[in-house]
C-alpha cells in the first residue's frame, strides 16, 4: 500500500471516529425512534401483547407477554400442561406462580414497589425520559461482537433492596448504523445471581404496524456462554385485552391454579 493509500484510509478512519463522537445521547435516541416507527407512533401504543416460545433444556415452550400503558402485565409460559405465571400485576398486587406448589403467591412489598416504578416506562423508558426522572449520558462507543455501538447509560430513580436504597443503571448499546439496541446489560442486584451483570441480546428487528421490535432476544450473564433464546412470534400493538387475566386469583379448594 503506498502513502497516498495510507493517507487516505488514515483520513476516513478519523472522519468515521469524529462523527460517532459528534453523536450526543439525545440525536442517538432521536434516531432510534425515527429508525423504529416514529416517536409520536410509539407514544400511541396502548397495548403490547407477545406470542412465542423460549428454549428451556432443548424444548421449545409456548410463551405469551402482555403489557399495558396503565401499568398492568403479564407472562406466562406452558410447560407439561401447567401454566406458570411471572411478573403479574393487576395494578394493586404482583404476583407470580410458585413452580414447587403451582400456587399464585404474592410479591413482598419491596419488589411490588419497584415493579411500580417502572409503569411509566411503557412502551419504552426513553420516551420523555426526563419527564419520569430518568437521565441518559452518552458512555462512548465500542465494538460488541463486531458491531460498533454507541454506549448509553440509562439512570434512574434508585430502588429498594433490603431495605436499602441501590442505584438503577442500565447500558444500552445502540447499533451506529441502524441506530436499535442490540445488547443491554443490567447489574442484578438481589437474590441467588445478586453481583452478576445480567446481559440481553436483541436481533432480527421486522416490523409490526408500522414500528420495528426485535424478534430474536437471548438472556444470560455477561462473559458467560449460552444463554436462554426466546424468539417472538406473533406481536399485536393496542389489541383487545380482558383485564380480569391479570387479578390475583382467589385460592381454590381443589388446589387448582389459574389457567
Amino acid at each position: 500500500m503506498n502513502k497516498l493509500k495510507l493517507i487516505t484510509l488514515a483520513i476516513l478512519c478519523f472522519g468515521a471516529t469524529t462523527f460517532l463522537q459528534a453523536q450526543t445521547a439525545d440525536e442517538i435516541l432521536a434516531n432510534y425512534f425515527e429508525n423504529t416507527g416514529g416517536l409520536e407512533n410509539w407514544k400511541n401504543v396502548k397495548t403490547l401483547s407477545f406470542e412465542g416460545s423460549v428454549n428451556f433444556q432443548g424444548m421449545e415452550l409456548p410463551i405469551a407477554m402482555i403489557q399495558m400503558n396503565n401499568g398492568k402485565s403479564l407472562m406466562k409460559a406452558d410447560f407439561q400442561g401447567q401454566t406458570f405465571y411471572q411478573n403479574v400485576y393487576d395494578g394493586e398486587t404482583l404476583w407470580a406462580t410458585n413452580q414447587m406448589t403451582m400456587a399464585a403467591e404474592k410479591s413482598d412489598a419491596e419488589a411490588t414497589k419497584n415493579y411500580k416504578n417502572d409503569i411509566n416506562d411503557f412502551p419504552d423508558p426513553f420516551i420523555d425520559y426526563a419527564s419520569k426522572g430518568h437521565s441518559v449520558e452518552l458512555v462512548g462507543t465500542e465494538t460488541v461482537e463486531g458491531t460498533e455501538t454507541f454506549k448509553i447509560k440509562l439512570t434512574k430513580e434508585p430502588i429498594m433492596v433490603d431495605g436499602k436504597e441501590e442505584q438503577d443503571i442500565t447500558f444500552y448499546y445502540f447499533d451506529a448504523e441502524n441506530f436499535v439496541p442490540i445488547v443491554v446489560e443490567k447489574e442484578i442486584k438481589s437474590g441467588p445471581a445478586a453481583g452478576i451483570v445480567g446481559q440481553t441480546k436483541f436481533s432480527d428487528y421486522q416490523e409490526v404496524e408500522g414500528l420495528y421490535f426485535p424478534f430474536s432476544i437471548t438472556e444470560g450473564a455477561k462473559g458467560q456462554p449460552g444463554g436462554q433464546q426466546i424468539t417472538i412470534t406473533n406481536i399485536v400493538i393496542n389489541g383487545e385485552v380482558d383485564e380480569s387475566i391479570f387479578k390475583f386469583p382467589a385460592p381454590a379448594s381443589d388446589g387448582g391454579s389459574k389457567n
